[in-house]
């Protein structure tokens, strides 16, 4: 067998190449591929997307059984690539329709089982078995703009209209009939503020669904929270127990030697008001002794012995010191040996 380095560089090159492109390949399709990729595929036709992204739950009552793969744009209509777990029957009659997972517009897609034979792999639902989202914004953008093609005037005339009819009936329809009336007269009288409030409603909305993966974050962020004090319940727990049996050792430490600590709570009192008494005393000697200290302080400051200096003293003669010293002197105080 020849050596690596002898061999032919290109065809090394070439095969190294195409396993390195088989390797991607089967990596962006490791889902399609039937070993990893566990699952069967399904697809659905829906009127319109309702806001249903991939990798959103697919359920069968409430269990969650796949995900999405894929939505898409198919003529007239939207089809949604699913897969489910193996092991999820599904008859041939097997409706689909989106749902709302949480209030701030997540959906998921719900299956209803329905139909005597299996669902084959790779069908698709038809349009027919299907029913898209209604989207909260939607409904009060909706409400909004049915509530203003409303004429309140007309309405209201229409209902004193009725209750003036049924005037002589008797007093129970007539007491209805005129809250009827009372109530849409309140609604014409109010017509302004009601459209107001719905649009302003819709603002509110349309920003809680623009915001609405930050608001999810927070939320899973939040539940996080929670986890952890659930993890930390029990040391909380002691600690709060370790607290209050604190709480009662020191209760009962001073309940037992309260007949010690009240004299002499008594006499610290006296102590303070003694001092509060001569406060100004107080400051005043603290402040006349700043300086002494600050003197003081200099004197000793450069080693043990006193260092200070006198203004406008005479020079003192200088002496010289004998070379012999008296008897009974010791050497080391005349700085010889």
């Amino acid at each position: 067998m020849k050596p690596f380095r002898e061999q032919n560089q290109v065809t090394i090159g070439v095969v190294g190449l195409t396993v390195i492109g088989l390797i991607m390949l089967a990596a962006f399709k490791a889902q399609d591929l039937p070993l990893i990729g566990g699952g069967t595929k399904y697809s659905a036709q829906f009127s319109e997307a309702g806001g249903l992204k991939p990798n959103d739950e697919i359920r069968v009552a409430g269990v969650r059984v796949g995900k999405v793969r894929d939505v898409e744009l198919e003529g007239t209509h939207v089809r949604v690539d699913f897969v489910v777990d193996k092991g999820v029957k599904l008859g041939d009659q097997t409706g689909a329709e989106m749902k709302i997972k949480t209030l701030l517009g997540q959906k998921y897609l719900k299956l209803n089982p329905a139909g005597p034979g299996e669902l084959k792999p790779g069908s698709e639902i038809p349009l027919a078995r299907t029913i898209s989202a209604y989207d909260v914004v939607d409904a009060f953008t909706d409400l909004a703009n049915t509530t203003e093609r409303i004429n309140t005037a007309q309405l209201a005339k229409a209902l004193d209209t009725l209750s003036a009819t049924f005037k002589n009936t008797p007093e129970e329809v007539q007491a209805s009939l005129t809250g009827l009336s009372r109530l849409s007269r309140n609604v014409a009288k109010r017509d302004e503020q009601l459209k107001l409030l719905l649009q302003h409603s819709n603002v509110v909305t349309k920003v809680l669904a623009d915001r609405n993966q930050q608001l999810i974050k927070l939320m899973k962020d939040g539940n996080k929270v929670f986890q952890a004090v659930q993890a930390r319940r029990a040391l909380i727990h002691q600690l709060l127990v370790s607290t209050q049996k604190l709480s009662a050792q020191i209760t009962a430490l001073v309940r037992e030697n309260r007949k010690d600590l009240g004299p002499t709570l008594q006499k610290v009192n006296a102590v303070l008001a003694v001092l509060l008494q001569n406060q100004t005393s107080l400051d005043a000697s603290i402040k006349g002794l700043a300086p002494f200290v600050r003197v003081f302080t200099n004197t000793l400051g450069t080693g043990p012995w006193f260092d200070t200096y006198l203004q406008n003293l005479a020079p003192v003669p200088e002496i010289p010191l004998p070379k012999v010293l008296p008897t009974g002197i010791p050497p080391i105080l005349g700085g010889g040996g």
